[in-house]
């Protein structure tokens, strides 16, 4: 008996077996919990479903967070074929190219911080209002993904870290108000990873090469590992726990005065 065995997840985000949204998939699946799928288009549908087909589900669903519409129709579909939802996981993030290259100030735009707020963040609270009625009363459990560049400012990273901060509010403010209703709401701040996602940062193997040489365990971190810490908080061994942050990134967070020893 794994520590998910009964429990139903939806995993918003994955489109890679190389993201950090598959490292939780597995591991969920790993621990018992049955699995739904969304894919945001037509082009990345035959990836999702491959990696559906890995843990042996068959409940998948298009859906673009920027639609509201699409997210009322998931909802809709799913509570016909599962009773509840006990687990959603929210791994979506996305700004614009030209929002990530040079100093926020220079590159930051209406448009951009709109559409980067939008999907990054606000994302996460439409999902919440339209599934809460699935989670109630289940000890349910809702996770997103962050990052550091949330709370301190980070090379070209520029308004995605202005979304997360915004995201990482959204977690305390919605643990606040579902938590009479028995969901917890939590976040985990990974490391910097070799995944799909990072490819379109720029100096992002200058960045791993600091951590691995700075974080209190001179290494990165893998998807393995941010997976099983969202098992973890998805679980009932983390009942007490809402509301937080949790970094999983060799401890990197904690450091100061990096490079002098």
């Amino acid at each position: 008996m794994g520590m998910l065995s009964g429990k139903k997840a939806l995993i918003v985000g994955v489109a890679s077996p190389r993201s950090i949204a598959w490292g939780i998939a597995e591991a969920m699946h790993a621990h018992g919990a049955e699995l739904a799928f969304t894919y945001q288009n037509d082009k990345l549908r035959s990836r999702v479903e491959a990696i559906a087909e890995k843990t042996g589900s068959d409940a998948l669903f298009q859906m673009d967070v920027a639609d509201d519409q699409q997210i009322d129709s998931v909802a809709t579909s799913l509570k016909r074929q599962w009773d509840g939802l006990d687990i959603l996981i929210h791994a979506v993030g996305f700004a614009p190219k030209d929002q990530l290259e040079g100093e926020f100030v220079d590159a930051v735009t209406r448009e951009g911080f709109q559409i980067a707020h939008d999907i990054s963040a606000y994302s996460f609270a439409a999902l919440a209002k339209a599934f809460r009625p699935h989670m109630q009363g289940r000890q349910a459990a809702m996770l997103t993904l962050s990052y550091l560049g949330a709370v301190r400012a980070m090379p070209s990273y520029n308004v995605m870290g202005l979304a997360k901060a915004s995201l990482e509010a959204s977690v305390r403010y919605l643990a606040h108000g579902l938590g009479p209703e028995g969901i917890r709401v939590n976040a985990i701040s990974a490391g910097p990873i070799k995944t799909l996602a990072a490819a379109g940062i720029p100096k992002f193997r200058a960045m791993l090469d600091h951590v691995e040489t700075t974080a209190p365990l001179r290494r990165s971190i893998n998807i393995e590992e941010v997976g099983q810490t969202a098992a973890f908080l998805c679980s009932d061994y983390a009942s007490g726990i809402t509301g937080e942050i949790k970094h999983v990134d060799a401890g990197y967070n904690i450091v100061g005065m990096a490079g002098l020893d």
